[in-house]
């Protein structure tokens, strides 16, 4: 179902290092940097509660020390007081970290979904030629969540960790350097264990992100796509190929909890012997008189505190090697450059417009494309569109109509040769001002969650209900709208899924007149409705096209007939071009593909088919 290409990008998991990469963390920072004083509070947060936590072996020393000395006379007041100091300290710090952490990685989630989204919105249509929608859904959900997550709560863990380490070492040092020494001789074996350890997690990380964003990338296309598998009875095969899936995403997970498993119980060990030592080190100095006993129930005490961190660094490590798997992935969304894009010329002159007069004249010069594959789609496209004339593209599918209608949108930008606007290469053009200009109609529109006015507001979004209903009007969709419940305040469903396709195609017209375009583009937008809807869009394109440039790509020839220009495409070249009556006449391409309609209708209708189409 899906081909691992898919999801090669600069910052593809296979290819990726396994060390961690200070650039992009770098990069990442930037999210966190608008939080720098939250984030300095939590770090003073995790610096209090170290102090507490290094504080409660020193006041146990103390007391122990005070009892075997003074026995049943000790006054212990000072020390109870000590405690309950530390423990407000303790109780106050935990409250203030866990409401800074909170509140951070919300904010960076929240910034970082932001900027993804941002980006998202501009890339190019070759993007998403090559990405499934899961796969975006991954990065903006999991891989964000995990990002926010190491910011927060894994800077918490790392200034907690480093003062409680620096605490223990100086507190060791001060009862004792012989022993301090030998827990501290444990840490450079502790190094080589997380060198070793570090790639095997991070590479294994990768493939788990990786696997999550195929799942989710075939989930939604299940989703998506359920009519058609239970048409086909495809559901046994859906679920088997998700099966495969499943079963890589386990594997992956597995090898990387295992990496993750064997790696703390390796901390663990080294921690155990590291407190032998000192145990049995500390027995010694106690029996030679060298130490008192509260000295040394707080050094072991130290001991295990000094290796605490270690243990919950080394989970945080285990999470930074994920983290830095999302982080990869996030970015290649957050940096990735549109394919069509302002040049450096345009983009420094700023957004500007266009000039306020309508669009006279768009010529095709000697235009080729190709997709990144490399194989041409169109070649040799000398075509001029103008004001008040309809252009019609016919020809068989896969010849290159639609390539030919997004080109001069400018989702992609010919391979060669030049598509003018008014004498002006629009690539010399800002491209958002261009395609303000644009109207499409689909062939299948969206039709987004929300009423039919919400629906048609989409074209110009500060339209009065006055003026949406106006539109609605024009291209003969108040006929049904008015039967609705609620009229234009009706929801129409996910997808407009409680719309006909016809509906949903009048609407969509309706979205394009109320934004008034200076070109009106219809890709085969009758091919699958009924004939009377098709009759009222035909009536409502001729209101649509009027003073303006009109391209129509169609399969019902029917429906171009009336067209001032029809251009016959195949394999990419424009075979031939004319009216209707010049082309039935040259007896040429046209012409067959025209009787070879009629003849098919008539066959499917029982002969009552071609009087419909003359008539039209």
């Amino acid at each position: 179902m899906y081909d691992d290409e898919l999801y090669d990008d600069g910052h593809d998991a296979r290819h990726a290092s396994g060390q961690l990469q200070a650039g992009l963390w770098r990069r990442l920072a930037s999210f966190a940097w608008p939080y720098r004083r939250g984030i300095a509070g939590l770090a003073a947060c995790a610096v209090v509660t170290a102090v507490a936590d290094v504080s409660f072996p020193l006041i146990t020393r103390g007391l122990i020390d005070s009892i075997a000395e003074h026995g049943s006379e000790a006054e212990l007041w000072p020390w109870a007081l000590a405690y309950a100091i530390a423990t407000l300290m303790l109780c106050a710090s935990i409250g203030g970290f866990v409401w800074l952490g909170g509140r951070i990685r919300t904010h960076i989630a929240h910034d970082i979904r932001q900027a993804a989204f941002a980006n998202v919105q501009q890339l190019s249509f070759a993007f998403f030629d090559r990405r499934p929608v899961g796969w975006l859904m991954a990065r903006m959900t999991s891989d964000c969540e995990r990002l926010s997550n190491i910011f927060a709560w894994g800077i918490l863990d790392l200034v907690w960790g480093i003062s409680m380490m620096t605490g223990a070492v100086i507190a060791m040092t001060f009862m004792s350097p012989p022993l301090m020494l030998v827990v501290v001789a444990i840490v450079p074996l502790l190094a080589l264990a997380s060198a070793r350890f570090k790639r095997r997690i991070l590479t294994t990380a990768r493939d788990v992100r990786r696997s999550n964003a195929m799942i989710t990338a075939s989930f939604n296309e299940s989703v998506t796509g359920v009519l058609t598998t239970r048409a086909f009875n495809r559901e046994d095969d859906n679920h088997a190929r998700f099966g495969v899936l499943a079963d890589n995403m386990y594997d992956a997970s597995v090898r990387n909890l295992l990496h993750s498993a064997l790696y703390l119980p390796v901390v663990l060990a080294l921690a155990s012997i590291a407190m032998g030592l000192a145990l049995a080190l500390g027995g010694i100095q106690l029996l030679g008189g060298l130490i008192t006993a509260g000295t040394l129930v707080a050094f072991l005490t130290y001991a295990r505190h000094f290796f605490d961190p270690v243990e919950q660094l080394a989970g945080w490590f285990a999470e930074l090697q994920m983290a830095q798997a999302s982080a990869e992935r996030v970015l290649s969304l957050v940096d990735a450059v549109p394919d069509v894009r302002d040049r450096a010329d345009v983009a420094a002159k700023g957004r500007q417009a266009l000039p306020a007069q309508r669009i006279e004249r768009i010529e095709f010069a000697e235009v080729a494309f190709a997709y990144g594959n490399g194989i041409p789609v169109l070649s040799d496209i000398d075509l001029t569109l103008e004001r008040d004339k309809v252009t019609a593209l016919v020809g068989h599918t896969g010849s290159g109509k639609s390539t030919l209608a997004s080109l001069m949108c400018r989702y992609y930008d010919p391979v060669s040769g030049a598509v003018r606007v008014d004498g002006v290469d629009y690539r010399k053009l800002p491209l958002a001002s261009w395609q303000a200009r644009l109207g499409v109609v689909l062939q299948t529109p969206h039709v987004f969650t929300g009423t039919i006015r919400d629906n048609v507001r989409y074209g110009r979004l500060d339209a009065s209900d006055d003026e949406i209903d106006a539109a609605l009007e024009a291209v003969g969709a108040m006929v049904f709208v008015r039967g609705l419940p609620g009229g234009g305040d009706f929801q129409v469903g996910e997808a407009g899924s409680r719309l006909s396709s016809g509906q949903k195609q009048l609407i969509s017209l309706a979205r394009v007149m109320l934004a008034d375009p200076d070109v009106v583009i219809l890709d085969e937008a009758t091919s699958s409705i009924d004939s009377e809807t098709e009759f009222r869009i035909q009536r409502a394109m001729r209101k649509l096209f009027a003073g303006r440039i009109a391209l129509v790509i169609a399969h019902r020839l029917s429906t171009i007939r009336e067209a001032e220009q029809i251009v016959v495409v195949d394999g990419g070249r424009i075979i031939e071009r004319g009216d209707h009556a010049q082309l039935i006449l040259a007896n040429g391409a046209y012409a067959g593909l025209y009787r070879a309609q009629r003849a098919s209708d008539a066959a499917r209708t029982g002969g009552w088919a071609g009087v419909v189409v003359e008539s039209v």
